[in-house]
């Protein structure tokens, strides 16, 4: 497959510091032995080709993808901007400094560019945001986040006094499901995002290949001779200050996205899909996979 020419588009953090619009994510990589080199491979492969931006967690095979991604920077950390996550139910102020410990030595590196907290639990923002700020201070983490906040978790956060400290230790994305057929961000949490400065991070932009067999989308990609994979994930990438991380498990898919770096969607490209997968109309509780 051909390789884009066009340079990496990138995403500015509130930090003021620019992240791929492209990435790589990892979720169930590291779960199966026979792929593990072959994932390792593929993952080298999208830094070799500008994906610097690596997504994983500490729930993901219960450590091993942590592991699988050691392996594969290991030599390149310095090319990297790596993401990781806490779980919310470690998410208190030790809690979270031990969770990010024991993912650096997973990891084998000496800090974390991006910690998310997973998704909202029941312990109180504040103690999560106490262990961000001794990660930050300590510097094993440089910027933090979080994944699968609605509107009124947002809220909530940035209402913390601790938030608006400075730019640097202040939330810096939301990583949240995002594609053609998971629109309701749009209606609500993306306009807020916006307003307040902190980039989305869409996760699952193809829906595990489930939006592949859709043919509206299958039109599209003839028009552009590109696959459906590639229709969809530059259909995410339309949108300023949104970046997306879709898992490759072979160099080969690796490369398919990147390529669609290359895809300008046209108005009727973007008025056929909208009417294969229309935009929300009302708010809809945030979906997660």
């Amino acid at each position: 497959m051909k390789v884009t020419a066009i340079p990496m588009r990138t995403v500015s953090l509130p930090s003021g510091e620019a992240i791929p619009v492209l990435g790589q994510g990892t979720w169930t990589m590291g779960e199966d032995p026979a792929k593990r080199q072959q994932e390792v491979a593929a993952l080298r492969a999208g830094l070799d080709h500008g994906l610097h931006l690596i997504d994983t967690a500490e729930m993901y095979g219960g450590g091993a993808t942590e592991e699988l991604v050691r392996e594969a920077i290991r030599g390149r950390r310095d090319e990297v901007f790596l993401v990781t996550k806490v779980m919310p139910q470690r998410a208190t102020r030790r809690g979270t400094v031990l969770a990010c410990e024991e993912s650096l030595r997973r990891l084998g590196t000496d800090r974390i560019d991006l910690y998310l907290l997973h998704w909202p639990g029941a312990v109180p923002l504040a103690e999560t945001l106490e262990g961000f700020e001794v990660l930050l201070n300590t510097g094993r983490i440089r910027h933090w986040g979080v994944s699968n906040f609605d509107v009124s978790d947002m809220e909530d956060l940035v209402a913390l006094p601790r938030e608006r400290r400075q730019p640097g230790h202040s939330v810096q994305t939301d990583q949240v499901l995002y594609n053609l057929i998971r629109r309701g961000i749009e209606y609500d949490l993306l306009p807020w995002c916006q307003r307040h400065g902190v980039p989305i991070m869409a996760y699952s932009p193809v829906e595990q290949g489930r939006l592949l067999r859709k043919p509206r989308l299958h039109r599209v990609a003839t028009r552009h001779n590109a696959t459906p994979a590639q229709i969809a994930l530059a259909w995410v990438l339309r949108t300023p200050d949104v970046c997306a991380i879709p898992k490759a498990g072979t160099p080969a898919h690796v490369l398919e996205n990147r390529a669609a770096l290359d895809i300008v969607l046209t108005s009727e490209d973007l008025e056929e899909l909208d009417q294969a997968f229309p935009a929300p109309t009302a708010s809809r509780p945030l979906e997660v996979i």
